[in-house]
């Protein structure tokens, strides 16, 4: 059938409708929640805008997708500026994305909030994981971005309070892979106690400055909050100002409410220190003092108690002078001789009784006869007889001669008895008194022969009458 209608080609006409489109369309603005989000190798970024009647697919370039402030996740309902342009290749229109943000700020907090109950639920906000900080720490971690105030605010109070040694992780805190690269340094950090080339810190800081949410949510991202949570080194919060608040800090070991704040945290203040530690000085000085007065004191009262050691010492020194003379008056030698000086005392007291008794017969027999005067002397000598018999016998069995006829001998010197071998080295000659007689020696020191003496009969022992 004839007609005038213009014939297209299936590429004139699809360009057309593209080219029609996009002098319409050439900058729209259009909300709608993100479905089917998909980010390419490329870097490009590829989702669906829908609402309760319609689906829009859109698509975000890879420079304008570093430029988003937030990480688009299915589910969010987000406002979308671009162009409104055609696919020719698939006769489908589509939507180039200038610039994407979140729907106002409740739909953020809404996905704040849904991602913190899940979180919450898992266990990674209870108390029970988190770790006490150390006191002094010898090296300091830190998760930032190498320029801007944050990092010299942190460095500065440091230097101030306590200057220890920091290791600078440098990371995006804003923008497409901000919170990629914040989580590969939290969890970079953690393998640095295993691998052992870089000293692992001993504390963590995470820091931002203050800014929007949008600003703030790369703290917000779950792969942040999860690389927190398996961090194996206490880790400190710092992002934003103190009304901030990103599920990181529901995460930390410890929150600061800012950057300077954590690094007030992270170490004591020197001087303060110092002062303490001279305080608790002289406090252990004090106390070691007193400790040492109080055992004074008690050991002293405790002297007081005991005897004089020196006057024990000289009593004991008195007595055994004492005991060492009494020993050297009462040898068996000596013994004897007080013995045989008490019997001689007796026998002389027995011979001036019996004179005085011869006295008192003699008068007596100028008045008897002859055979009375013979009964009588002969009966007083036999009591004096029998007086004399027993101390006689005593006298007998007391002298030392008694003793050598049991195989002792007496060693005489030049001064008198010796008693030791040290003595009689210094004698220049000895004799050795038997119960037979008398044997002349001279010691080996004195080098000379011994001579002997011929044995001489002991003496009889005279009649006491």
């Amino acid at each position: 059938m004839a007609t005038n209608l213009h014939e297209f080609t299936v590429s004139e006409l699809a360009f057309s409708l593209k080219k029609t489109i996009e002098d319409s369309f050439g900058l729209v603005r259009v909300r709608g929640e993100i479905s089917g989000f998909k980010r390419a190798a490329s870097g490009h970024l590829y989702l669906a805008l829908k609402d309760d009647k319609a689906v829009l697919d859109g698509v975000c370039w890879r420079g304008t997708a570093a430029k988003l402030g937030f990480r688009p996740e299915d589910g969010l309902e987000v406002v979308c500026t671009g162009r409104l342009t055609t696919y020719p290749g698939r006769s489908r229109y589509q939507l180039v994305i200038d610039h994407m943000e979140p729907a106002g700020v409740g739909a953020l907090m809404a996905l704040f909030e849904e991602r913190k109950r899940r979180l919450e639920a898992e266990g990674l906000f209870d108390p029970a994981r988190k770790r006490a900080l150390p006191y002094l720490p010898g090296r300091i971690g830190i998760v930032t971005s190498p320029t801007g105030a944050v990092i010299r605010d942190i460095l500065h109070r440091l230097a101030e309070r306590f200057p220890v040694h920091v290791l600078l992780w440098p990371v995006l805190v804003q923008g497409e892979g901000a919170a990629e690269q914040i989580a590969g340094a939290i969890s970079g950090f953690g393998r640095l106690a295993g691998e052992g080339a870089i000293p692992a810190p001993d504390v963590l800081i995470v820091a931002r400055g203050g800014g929007s949410i949008e600003d703030l949510w790369a703290f917000n991202e779950e792969i942040v909050a999860r690389a927190a949570a398996a961090c194996t080194i206490p880790l400190i919060s710092a992002v934003g100002h103190e009304t901030d608040t990103t599920l990181i800090d529901f995460v930390a070991d410890r929150r600061a409410p800012t950057p300077t704040a954590a690094a007030e945290i992270a170490v004591p203040v020197r001087t303060e220190l110092l002062a303490t530690l001279s305080g608790l000085a002289e406090r252990l000085l004090h106390a070691g003092e007193r400790g040492l007065d109080d055992r004074r004191r008690h050991l002293d009262g405790l002297a007081r108690g005991l005897p004089d050691p020196e006057a024990q010492l000289r009593y004991a020194e008195q007595r055994l002078d004492d005991l060492a003379e009494r020993l050297r008056l009462r040898t068996p030698l000596v013994l004897l001789e007080e013995r045989a000086e008490r019997v001689a005392t007796r026998h002389d007291r027995l011979a001036e009784l019996a004179r005085d008794a011869l006295r008192d017969a003699g008068r007596g027999l100028e008045r008897r006869p002859q055979a009375s005067l013979d009964a009588a002397i002969a009966t007083a000598l036999g009591g004096f007889a029998q007086k004399l018999d027993g101390p006689s016998k005593l006298l007998e069995s007391l002298s030392h001669r008694r003793v050598l006829e049991r195989g002792y001998a007496l060693v005489h010197g030049q001064t008198g008895l010796v008693t030791t071998a040290a003595a009689a080295g210094t004698e220049p000659g000895l004799d050795i008194e038997f119960a037979d007689g008398r044997l002349s020696v001279v010691p080996a020191s004195a080098k000379r022969p011994a001579k002997t003496k011929r044995a001489s009969a002991p003496k009889a022992q005279g009649s006491l009458l």
